[in-house]
């Protein structure tokens, strides 16, 4: 009976394993044990107060949730773009800034005194449609000039801030509204981050997108093979340029996050690097980087770990200059890890030991 129970486990164990979900789950149980061996304060959640005098809850739990949530935002849109093109848009962090440059100047105009000259959701979907048309250009690049996804955004990788600090004359706007700091920190009376909230309907969106639509199937079929999708009736140019479009829209949220919290905005130093955390937490959710075969929730879940991780490091007073040093550390040993050819040995060899068991 025993041998049964130790067998069933060790296959559910094998079944997990081959899932793309195991390998974030697996770096989250490891950093807690390590938190909680280490520096078991490091979970400790206390109620506190914002600058405006509401109760918050604070804590290096709470600021995970807080900031991994910008992450988890971009990684649903970054999943799709990799899935359908086999390759990564590097020109998330540049977009960020035109898109919170467009939403201060909607929102307060040039020279303002701070106060709205229009409601924040105005200012948003202007973002939205801004974000979304930089995402269409880049969809064009790749989708119809077959140019390398990485190579293609690029191009606005580089000239994105100068587009950012050019919408606002090289100006820095100040939003002096209260209300639009909301998004980007506590609602009166919620002691939870708003941008957790925002992280949650995003996710919820995309999980009915992908259930009600064949967005997902189409979007693998494209990422495996574009020419077979064709023959089936697809239009892989167009899954590709939609996929671009999308990860748009989620960099207006992130946009709103971000000028949100400092109600304004510095283009050379916003979204600094989030396209790389973004890049990691589709690794780190154990999809393939060549396109195919997604899972957008192991994603969302590498997000949070990304971040679990940078603030881990942060609280043992890591530099951070050291920092990227650290990250590619880890997350090279669960990216290897990760890889099919490595799960599939560990896989044959968990195999072979139970064989010897059952034998014995």
């Amino acid at each position: 009976m025993t041998g049964k129970k130790s067998t069933t486990i060790s296959n559910a164990f094998a079944g997990l394993f081959r899932k793309q979900i195991f390998i974030p789950i697996a770096a989250l149980l490891l950093l807690t044990v390590f938190n909680l061996v280490i520096a078991p304060a490091f979970f400790k959640i206390t109620l506190g107060t914002n600058s405006g005098g509401d109760p918050v809850l604070t804590g290096y739990v709470m600021t995970i949730l807080d900031y991994g949530s910008e992450v988890a935002i971009l990684a649903i849109g970054m999943t799709l773009v990799t899935a359908a093109s086999g390759g990564q848009d590097i020109s998330v962090g540049a977009a960020v800034a035109i898109a919170g440059s467009v939403i201060l100047r909607v929102l307060v105009g040039l020279g303002g005194d701070g106060t709205l000259r229009a409601p924040i959701i105005v200012a948003f979907l202007a973002a939205c449609l801004v974000a979304m048309i930089f995402g269409a250009f880049n969809g064009v690049l790749v989708a119809i000039f077959k140019i390398q996804p990485m190579v293609a955004t690029l191009i606005l990788y580089t000239a994105g801030r100068s587009i950012a600090a050019w919408i606002n004359n090289n100006e820095l706007p100040i939003v002096t509204d209260k209300t639009f700091t909301y998004f980007g920190g506590f609602i009166p009376g919620i002691p939870i981050p708003t941008p957790f909230f925002l992280a949650v309907v995003c996710v919820i969106i995309a999980m009915l997108v992908l259930k009600f639509t064949n967005l997902g199937l189409y979007t693998q079929a494209v990422g495996i093979n574009a020419s077979s999708s064709r023959l089936n009736g697809l239009n892989p140019a167009f899954i590709k340029w939609l996929s671009f479009v999308i990860l748009g829209l989620c960099v207006a949220v992130v946009a709103l996050i971000k000028t949100s919290r400092l109600s304004t905005i510095n283009y050379s130093v916003i979204a600094k690097d989030i396209e790389m955390d973004a890049i990691l937490a589709v690794a780190l959710g154990g999809n393939v980087l060549s396109g195919g075969k997604f899972n957008i929730m192991a994603s969302i879940l590498g997000a949070y770990v990304i971040q679990f991780l940078t603030t881990t490091l942060y609280k043992f007073n890591v530099s951070s200059d050291a920092l990227p040093a650290y990250k590619a550390m880890v997350v090279i040993v669960l990216v290897v890890i990760s890889a099919p050819a490595v799960k599939e040995k560990i896989f044959s060899l968990g195999k072979s030991l139970r064989k010897q068991r059952e034998v014995a």
